[in-house]
């Protein structure tokens, strides 16, 4: 099929399937991007792409800035926002030939795990249950996740602060991949938590989402957050010592956490889990059980965490330097009043807000001990947890106590667990009039994704699928989670094309 074919195709799925509204922005039926595509096919023709990704349509999440598309977040504090400039990725795959399919929705500023917090209305899955009602399509990337999964586009680029591209792609049946921290550039991508959020990618398969990564996979000076050469030329040098590249034709040791094996976990997740691991073992790999006992501690930490830092990031919506601004004057014409109350108030949301005050309350002078220091020590033991655990060192850590050294007979290559402990809500349980779910259960949701964020470390979920009890269409369909050591993201993505599309 020629690019200019598929790329009408896309473009026929966009209006089909528009009331799952997975995207904000969408593409004309005229414009520049049918020249690019044109052109695109002509490079093709002649055997001079620029990329594997020439002339493919990318969709990319709301909250990473466009020049030519609004950049909204799914917010009404930037209901009319146009960046004067591309992010560092945007351009990258620009550059590449690849042409932008529309802005995906998402909850507004990335807060939330069901893609239900935006200012333009949830995002809802392809999928349905037996009495024929919408499923999450997970959060905070659902938009994009959508998108792929119902091939609005070819790819889609996410955020994953802490399971944000992984957990809808568990939901919607699709790949999500969140690579090492520092890879990939966050320049022109709006901060919810500047220590977690990386740009992820989204792809119907393991292949498409490798084809993506490798563009934007780059460094950029720009980001102070982003590897320096020097730091990815070490990295380099570290995976190619002779203990590590010997894994690309020998067994691998795969670790299975056994603080991952909650009560809480579905039947379906557990049984796709361990039928995953039985594939693996029939492969050649090995299956060992390791431990990380800081799990438990991780996902309240993370919530302390990642308030603190939105609370900050956000401080800068208030309508007089940034964003949107009500036509009413703010407050009341008291001159004790505060200029930007009533701003504040319209623009964000009731998730945005809430984690606003928690943020603002775990950094206030009371709290800091007790909460953010705390939660800070937390993570440092969860990095400790992973980096005892793998068989690889962190390489960006000249010295670690209490570490596995390179070519230590102990230690695993990957770890392998769910992505999410359950299969995904019925949308009316979570919203509207019938709904029955609280904030504090959407925050489980990100229960097993939270750790691998908290560690900067690679990790992407790919569909599983096994034989079903009931009547479900495909069968029971899970995300299996596979994690690396910080920097393995090219190992993560080999084993997950072991498992990627498996009826087991």
């Amino acid at each position: 099929m020629s690019l200019l074919r598929e790329a009408e195709k896309c473009l026929a799925n966009q209006g089909s399937h528009a009331a799952l509204n997975a995207l904000i922005t969408t593409l004309h039926q005229s414009g520049q991007w049918l020249e690019r595509v044109r052109d695109a096919d002509a490079r093709r023709t002649r055997g001079t792409p620029k990329s594997e990704v020439d002339g493919l349509l990318v969709a990319v999440k709301d909250n990473i800035c466009t020049r030519d598309l609004p950049t909204t977040c799914a917010s009404n504090a930037l209901d009319k926002f146009v960046s004067p400039f591309n992010a560092t990725v945007v351009q990258q795959l620009e550059d590449a030939g690849a042409v932008v399919a529309g802005k995906a929705n998402l909850d507004e500023f990335g807060m939330g795990s069901h893609s239900i917090h935006s200012n333009f209305g949830p995002v809802k899955s392809s999928r349905r249950d037996l009495h024929a009602e919408y499923l999450s399509a997970g959060g905070s990337s659902g938009g994009s996740a959508v998108a792929v999964a119902t091939a609005q586009c070819y790819a889609a680029l996410g955020t994953d602060t802490g399971g944000s591209v992984r957990l809808p792609a568990a939901y919607t049946g699709t790949v999500g991949f969140k690579p090492s921290y520092g890879l990939v550039s966050r320049w022109g991508v709006v901060a919810y938590a500047n220590s977690l959020d990386t740009v992820g990618v989204l792809g119907r398969d393991v292949a498409s989402v490798r084809r993506v990564f490798g563009v934007v996979n780059q460094h950029d000076s720009r980001d102070p957050t982003n590897l320096s050469p020097s730091s990815r030329s070490r990295l380099d040098s570290h995976l190619r010592m002779p203990a590590l590249a010997s894994r690309t034709n020998s067994p691998l040791r795969i670790g299975v956490p056994v603080e991952y094996n909650i009560s809480e976990l579905s039947p379906s997740a557990r049984h796709a889990w361990s039928r995953s691991l039985a594939h693996l073992q029939r492969q050649g790999h090995s299956i060992q059980t390791v431990s990380l006992p800081t799990t438990k501690l991780a996902l309240s930490a993370y919530y302390v965490l990642a308030p603190a830092e939105a609370s900050s990031n956000l401080a800068k919506y208030d309508g007089v330097r940034y964003g949107s601004r009500p036509e009413a004057p703010d407050g009341n014409a008291s001159s004790e009043s505060y200029l930007y109350a009533k701003t504040r108030g319209e623009g964000f949301g009731s998730e945005v807000k809430r984690r606003i005050l928690l943020g603002a309350f775990s950094l206030s002078a009371d709290a800091m001990d007790n909460y953010f220091i705390q939660a800070q020590r937390v993570r440092r033991l969860v990095q400790h947890d992973f980096n005892t655990a793998f068989r690889a060192r962190q390489p960006l850590i000249s010295t670690q106590l209490g570490s596995n050294s390179d070519s230590a007979d102990d230690g695993v290559d990957v770890l392998i667990c769910p992505t999410a402990p359950s299969s995904p809500p019925r949308i009316s349980s979570l919203i509207g009039p019938d709904a029955t779910a609280s904030p504090l259960e959407a925050y489980t949701n990100d229960v097993f994704t939270v750790p691998a964020s908290l560690a900067g470390l690679p990790a992407i979920s790919v569909p599983v699928t096994t034989e079903s009890a009931g009547d479900a269409e495909d069968g029971d369909l899970a995300g299996i989670q596979i994690i690396g050591q910080y920097g393995d993201d090219e190992l993560v993505l080999k084993v997950a094309e072991m498992l990627e599309g498996r009826h087991l």
